[in-house]
Parts: structure tokens; C-alpha cells; sequence
């Protein structure tokens, strides 16, 4: 049911893909896996007929029925002023009035042009022409009970629970928010799904439920394209597997077979990465303490209920807990994007300020969803060059030369970091995200899944660079985590939030 050959794709004359070509049946499932930047969101928006602005697509996608995406990063799709129920209903309520249409269409092809015809399509038509008198408000009736049945399907298949959909994105965790968008994908009944890491920021538990969700989907015969770097994931639903390097497919096959015994050489240190624990550091004088902390999203009952930590001074404390329970809510308190319904954060015992900008210069924040917290409209490497200007007082000329020194570290080269955000790949905005943020030279530095975009060589990367940073300037670390492999490599405490409150595990 779909059919990929010699596909490309490059913008300003660098190539992102080159020469993909794959095939996939109703109901089988492909995972495109390799490093952030390899290609796999090109390929995946290529079959929906999408590209991001400047690339030029080349080649042959042939697709029988409907496509559908699921991104990896929900904020990118979701309205921030519309609560997401509200919109869930607007497309379903087109989809139903195009299926209406089409087969008031039908009707009116085989009645002609006649007054029979007419009355006809007021009967079974949605259309503007029709919506008169009685008829009127008898049709937008049945127009929302059919899209409210649609949203409510697509919910429960989506595992969103219907009193979320009263919420605006920003009250929704990111694994809530994935959900979403897994519901709206699901309106329009595709014939392909495309996944862009859909496990992402999930614990451990929704995570499963998404695998079975998409498990049901194959048994329904619905094909899904994967684009992941969680491996555990690919081997449980993936038929094949086919492995991108600098814009080519160096190794396809059976998942079985290119999973455990993998020909090429990228693919074999590509799962041989791994983070592995360290011993514990940070037990100096506490920096970081919360006390009795009290939050809650707008006109709902509490989040966080007498939250209470302390992190001591280059010390990384990780907080655990299913999708929803309030970790984010407790991280954008602590930097100052939240407001507390009542308690204390302080730096150094000196409570911290309330006003965003004061307190930017000692704690920054490192979002889930890099790409939203990116202007659009200019270079990714001025936008991290800014952090210093703005929050250290550094001339243009020393901020750029900072910023391209530190994305450099981060594995960013010079013309990755000089194009706009849409040409990047969500590993490569995570990457130049916490840039930005080090840029800052904070002493705390929040990090709210900050790997999930990222393949296991550069995780691994990255968490080496966290520790170094640790031990030569003395950064603490707030750590939001699903992931225990990165958690066991970075804490030196772990905290789960459960039910608003925090209960502690040490590292052993």
C-alpha cells in the first residue's frame, strides 16, 4: 500500500536524504532508526507530501488511502489559545460534513439537477446551501452529535482521558499532549501512520499502552512508519527495520535480524550505546530547596500538594513519575514560569525572585519540546548567541563566538547552526537548546527530557558533557526523567512524584 523509490532531499545544496526506497504493506510496520539529523523526519513527512521550507523533494511516493502524522514534539501542532477539545471537534466536524457532502454529491449525480434532487440533499447534505430554517438547526445537530462521537473514539483509542479536553496545551504534560495528537490522527481512520518518536517523555506504563494502541492499529490493518530512537520499542512492534546514516539506508531487514545481528558498523555501535551509572558527587552545601510547595493549573484542584526538596550544590537530583503527575508543573515553578499557589524556592537560602528575567540568570530551563521554544523566523546559532548578551552582558562579536564554541561541544557544526529551526531535526534543536541554556552560565539547570530526541552516541554524548560540566563548575541539575538508563547515569537522588507529593529513593 505504499511504495517509496529513489526518494531525495536537500535544501541550499546539502543532502538530507539520498536515494531511500523501501515498500510496505497494509498492516506491516517500519522503524526508521539512526542519529538525530540522519534523515528519518525528512523521509516521514515526504510520505504525507510534506517538506519543511527551502527543501527540494525528488523521487516517488505512492500511497493507497490516507496518511496521517504524529510528531514529535505535540506543542508543534496543538493551538496554545484553544483548549484542545475545541479543536479536536473543528476537524472532526469537517471530516464529517466532507463525508456528508460526498455523498450528497453522490445522490445529487444520480437524481440531476431537479427539485427532487433538492430535497434530496437537504435531507443528507451538511452543506451551506442546505443549512435553512428547521433544517438548519436540525443538521448542525446531527453535524456536532456525529463529531463529538468521532472525538470521543478517537480519545479512547488514543488514551486521553475526556476530562483533559478541557485543557489548553500548556496544561498538559508532553505525554498528555502526545495523546492528543494521537487522537486527531486518528479521526480521519488513516491507512498509514506516521510516528515521529511517539514514545517519547512517556513513563513506563503509557508507554505500553501506546505500544498496544499501535499493535491494535496493525491488527486492524493500518501501516506504520516508526521514526525512533527507543530500540526496546522498535524490537516489540516493528516487522522491519531499516537503519539511516547521513541520509542513507546502510542496513535494512527483518527487526529480529538487524537487531541482533547487525551487518553494518554504525548499526552495531548504534546499539551498543548505552549510558552507564556513575557514583554519586554533589554532597556540599544545599543550593536548590523547595518548600511546602502548593501549584495548580487554572480552576482545577492541586498538582503539587507540599512539595518539599533540597539539592546541594552540583548534585543532580531526578524526578520521576507517570505522564501527568505534576513533574513539569514542579520544574517550570522552580524557573520561574509557574506560579506557586503558596511555598518557598530559594538559591542559597535567598528566595529566588519572582520576576522571570531576574531569575533566567541562575536557572535555566531546557524544554521537552525544543522546537517550540525556537523563533522560527531566525538562525538557530543568533538565538543561542543571544542568552549571553541579554543575561551576561557580552558584545555581539564575544556571544557568537561563544555560542558557536558551545554548539560545536554539543556536536552542532557552523552550518547546521546557521540555518532557521525547521531545517534542523528535534535531536539537533535539543542539542542547540541546552546550549542556549549553559550559555546563561546558570548554576541550576532544569532538564525536562532533555535526551528523548536524541540516539543512544549522542545521549551518551551529551550526558558526558552534563557530568563535566558538573565537576568543573559546580552545576546542579533538575532532572525530569522517564528514561532510568539516564537517570541511573546522572542522579544522585531520585524523587517520585506521586499524587503531588514526593517520595525519595537513593542511588545505590
Amino acid at each position: 500500500m505504499l511504495r517509496v523509490s529513489g526518494l531525495r532531499a536537500e535544501v541550499d545544496g546539502h543532502v538530507l536524504v539520498d536515494g531511500v526506497s523501501f515498500e510496505l504493506a497494509a498492516g506491516e510496520v517500519l522503524a526508521l532508526v539512526g542519529a538525530s539529523g540522519s534523515g528519518k523526519t525528512t523521509t516521514g513527512l515526504a510520505l504525507l507530501g510534506e517538506h519543511a521550507p527551502g527543501v527540494r523533494i525528488t523521487g516517488e511516493v505512492r500511497l493507497a488511502g490516507t496518511a496521517a502524522y504524529v510528531p514529535q514534539h505535540p506543542s508543534s501542532v496543538l493551538n496554545p489559545v484553544r483548549r484542545v477539545g475545541s479543536v479536536l471537534r473543528e476537524v472532526a466536524r469537517r471530516q464529517v460534513a466532507r463525508a456528508a457532502d460526498g455523498r450528497r454529491q453522490e445522490a445529487s449525480g444520480a437524481q440531476g439537477w431537479t427539485g427532487q434532487r433538492q430535497q434530496a440533499s437537504g435531507a443528507q447534505g451538511w452543506t451551506r446551501r442546505q443549512l435553512a430554517g428547521g433544517a438548519q438547526s436540525w443538521t448542525r445537530r446531527r453535524l456536532a452529535q456525529a463529531a463529538d462521537e468521532r472525538v470521543v473514539e478517537a480519545a479512547r483509542r488514543a488514551r486521553l482521558p475526556v476530562e483533559l479536553l478541557g485543557r489548553y496545551p500548556h496544561q498538559l504534560s508532553g505525554g498528555q499532549q502526545q495523546r492528543v495528537v494521537l487522537a486527531q490522527a486518528l479521526l480521519p481512520d488513516p491507512a498509514l501512520i506516521v510516528a515521529d518518536e511517539p514514545t517519547t517523555g512517556q513513563d513506563g506504563l503509557l508507554r505500553s499502552e501506546v505500544i498496544e494502541e499501535f499493535r491494535r492499529l496493525r491488527a486492524q490493518g493500518i501501516a506504520l512508519v516508526l521514526l525512533s530512537h527507543d530500540l526496546a520499542m522498535v524490537r516489540t512492534l516493528a516487522d522491519r527495520v531499516a537503519v539511516l546514516h547521513a541520509g542513507r539506508i546502510v542496513e535494512s531487514g527483518p527487526a529480529a535480524s538487524v537487531l541482533d545481528t547487525p551487518r553494518h558498523d554504525y548499526t552495531r555501535r548504534l546499539l551498543a550505546a548505552r549510558p552507564e551509572p556513575r557514583a554519586a558527587t554533589g554532597t556540599g552545601d544545599v543550593l536548590l530547596e523547595v518548600r511546602d510547595l502548593v501549584a495548580a493549573h487554572r480552576g482545577g484542584p492541586p498538582v503539587l500538594a507540599g512539595v518539599s526538596m533540597s539539592v546541594p550544590a552540583g548534585a543532580c537530583l531526578a524526578v520521576v513519575g507517570r505522564s501527568g503527575s505534576g513533574k513539569t508543573t514542579l520544574a517550570r515553578c522552580v524557573a520561574g514560569l509557574h506560579r506557586p499557589a503558596s511555598g518557598t524556592i530559594a538559591l542559597d537560602g535567598r528566595p529566588l525572585p519572582g520576576h522571570l528575567a531576574r531569575r533566567a540568570r541562575d536557572v535555566q530551563y531546557v524544554f521537552q519540546d525544543a522546537r517550540a521554544s525556537f523563533d522560527p523566523y531566525r538562525a538557530v546559532c543568533a538565538q543561542v548567541a543571544r542568552t549571553a548578551v541579554r543575561l551576561r552582558g557580552a558584545t555581539t562579536q564575544e556571544a557568537t563566538a561563544q555560542a558557536g564554541s558551545l554548539l560545536e561541544r554539543v556536536g552542532l557544526g557552523e552550518q547546521t547552526a546557521g540555518r532557521r529551526p525547521s531545517a534542523l531535526s528535534g535531536g539537533e534543536l535539543q542539542r542547540a537548546a541546552l546550549a542556549r541554556a549553559l550559555l546563561a552560565g546558570p548554576r541550576v539547570l532544569v532538564c525536562d527530557e532533555i535526551t528523548s530526541g536524541l540516539d543512544a552516541l549522542v545521549q551518551a554524548a551529551i550526558l558526558d558533557l552534563l557530568d563535566e560540566l558538573r565537576r568543573d563548575l559546580g552545576l546542579t541539575l533538575l532532572l525530569i526523567s522517564h528514561d532510568m538508563d539516564v537517570v541511573a547515569r546522572l542522579a544522585d537522588r531520585v524523587a517520585t512524584l506521586d499524587d503531588g507529593r514526593l517520595a525519595w529513593d537513593e542511588i545505590s
